[in-house]
């Protein structure tokens, strides 16, 4: 025990300094994961963000049906139904 104090009183100070650099420098690597961590889930929300939405999906489904009504060429029933479809992509564009 006696050796354990005189080893601690003449380098005790060195000791404590060389655990403050390790522990730095664990710091440092850390905050450098982070950032990448955080710039994964940057791209990662991109990516979900530019996904359509479900009233993107309703948009696309009625502007389908009114280009096969077009290319159906029937009249009188398909022009209503042309002219409701209309309405509704207005009614979900404004949301």
């Amino acid at each position: 025990m006696d050796k354990l104090n005189k080893f601690l009183a003449n380098h005790g100070i060195k000791v404590i300094i060389v655990l403050l650099v390790l522990s730095y420098l664990k710091s440092c690597g850390t905050s450098s994961d982070v950032d990448k961590i955080q710039k994964d889930f940057r791209a990662q929300k991109e990516v979900i963000d530019a996904l359509p939405t479900a009233n993107d999906l309703k948009i696309e489904g009625l502007k389908v049906e009114k280009r096969m009504i077009q290319a159906t060429d029937r009249k009188m029933l398909d022009v209503q139904r042309q002219n409701t479809i209309e309405k509704e992509i207005a009614e979900l564009q404004s949301k």
